[in-house]
């Protein structure tokens, strides 16, 4: 089975093509640029460098969130276009999985952790790949409690890992990943749909998951809140 999976819910982006398996190739690029001008060109590359022609792609898979609210609609945009057209089935994935899965073996609970701004992060924890709470936006203190009653090591990755490990590191057993695993991967996502066959969607049912309000409609509430207070 070959499988095309994308990545855009973060800085970076990616796309990678796996078959039965086995990574053939992957496009990686974190250089400021806009999703909606390095996503494309990407796809085409791996495609490409894999030797695979869209048309033999079986299934289709992607990061839905959290993360960028910008990025995680171009990628579902991208992927719904081509599962259309090739009228082939698609497998989400949390973006928040996607970078915990390098660790998926580790016998410490892994935390993968998005920067949210203003002291939150989109943050989701595992253990021996097993997800051990759902995904959430919330303040790092927050997570701090939920992870405390665990009392076991934790390993933070992901692109908010520097900043919870700062914040914690006094007061939770937990230690810092490379920095190689910051951002998610579209090999990733490919290889984890590979196990998830019997759960692709029709695209269609791509629904993206920003666990909080974009920040202009939060400005907005709260601005009308101000007025209502007044």
């Amino acid at each position: 089975m070959k499988i095309l999976a994308i990545d855009s819910s973060a800085k970076s982006a990616s796309a990678a093509v796996v078959e039965d398996g086995k990574v053939i190739c992957e496009a990686f690029a974190n250089v400021g640029l806009t999703h909606s001008e390095t996503l494309v060109p990407m796809i085409s590359f791996a495609l490409e460098n894999a030797k695979v022609n869209i048309s033999e792609i079986d299934l289709y898979s992607l990061t839905i969130g959290p993360g960028s609210f910008t990025g995680i609609r171009i990628g579902a945009a991208a992927i719904k276009g081509m599962a259309q057209a090739g009228n082939k089935k698609c497998v989400p994935v949390s973006s928040l999985e996607a970078i915990a899965f390098p660790y998926r073996d580790s016998e410490n609970i892994v935390c993968a952790v998005m920067d949210a701004r203003c002291s939150q992060v989109y943050c989701a924890a595992f253990r021996k790949g097993e997800r051990m709470f759902e995904d959430k936006a919330i303040l790092i203190e927050d997570l701090y409690s939920i992870l405390k009653e665990y009392n076991e090591k934790t390993v933070f990755v992901g692109d908010g890992a520097e900043l919870v490990f700062d914040t914690l590191k006094d007061r939770l057993k937990c230690e810092r990943a490379k920095s190689e695993s910051e951002f998610p991967h579209a090999s990733s996502v490919a290889l984890i749909a590979a196990e998830r066959t019997a759960t692709a969607v029709d695209y269609m049912q791509i629904i993206p998951v920003y666990l909080r309000l974009p920040q202009a409609e939060r400005e907005l509430n709260n601005k009308k809140a101000k007025e209502d207070e007044k």
